[in-house]
């Protein structure tokens, strides 16, 4: 992979991972339009390693909040006094809210990075939970705020968050439509998919950086490690600027606009797919 390919995909993760529009998907369709096998080891490693870069910027971005929570949780574990504490109790939500993700992650590791990596699946993905993301957006009440979610709140957002695991449902997109069908305002939400990525996709850089470190050197035939990292640059980078932006945008609007982006990608990518231009694989 050349450093061009490598600012461009990194460009697009960084953009995307935030927005209910499936990172995953995206990278998968532009690693495909460029010539590379999407279920290849090296590029399913390439595309979650770069994923940190975003989830970095996503740490400084919310260091205030996070330093907070953190604070408290510590605080709450080792003295019950402190256990009243909001913050605290959104620690362990987090925590818990984890959990699914990285347990169905490493059961069905070998689906995930082969038959779920065709375009079939992520054009299909873009579709279907469009009709979701609408349902919920429409149905949603938005009476509760960050001081009201609960761990069942985190539980219920973390095993819908599991179905990001599918190319082209979007992790910020399942996390998103779970939350506000808890009734909790798109904010908190947001936020709150934000918080919940963290642990996700850091752990999946860690797995995909240990098991295949060798696989995407160059000198194995892999994307190389200058254009992984170059890439997760640019994705820190351009994903500061989409996570303040997504905050600012989602207090004032609804997820219309992501949803007939949605639907449009996955009809293109349908027509494409059935008529031969572009191969699923």
């Amino acid at each position: 992979m050349n450093i061009i390919e490598a600012v461009l995909l990194g460009a697009v993760e960084g953009f995307t991972e935030f927005l209910p529009i499936s990172s995953t998907g995206h990278l998968t369709i532009v690693e495909k339009l460029l010539g590379y096998q999407i279920d290849a080891p090296d590029i399913t490693a390439f595309t979650a390693i770069i994923q940190s870069g975003a989830v970095i910027a996503t740490l400084i971005f919310l260091r205030t909040d996070l330093i907070r929570i953190v604070t408290a949780w510590l605080r709450g574990v080792f003295n019950a006094e402190h256990r009243a504490n909001a913050d605290y109790r959104f620690g362990w939500a987090i925590i818990l809210g984890s959990i699914p993700i990285g347990i169905i992650g490493l059961l069905f590791q070998d689906s995930i990075e082969t038959t779920l990596r065709s375009l079939w699946f992520v054009a299909g993905a873009l579709i279907i939970y469009s009709g979701v993301m609408w349902f919920a957006d429409h149905a949603a009440t938005q009476v509760r705020h960050t001081e009201d979610v609960t761990w069942k709140d985190t539980l219920v957002i973390g095993i819908v968050q599991c179905l990001a695991l599918i190319p082209g449902v979007s992790r910020s997109g399942a996390t998103m439509t779970a939350g506000l069908l808890r009734d909790l305002d798109r904010v908190t939400v947001t936020k709150l998919s934000f918080f919940l990525s963290i642990p996700a996709l850091l752990g999946a850089t860690v797995l995909q950086t240990v098991t295949e470190f060798d696989g995407i050197s160059t000198a194995n035939g892999g994307v190389g490690w200058p254009a992984t990292i170059t890439a997760t640059l640019v994705s820190f980078v351009v994903g500061w600027f989409a996570v303040s932006w997504l905050l600012k945008f989602v207090a004032k609007h609804s997820y219309s606009i992501f949803i007939g982006y949605r639907l449009v990608l996955g009809a293109v990518l349908m027509v494409l797919l059935a008529t031969n231009v572009i191969d699923p694989r």
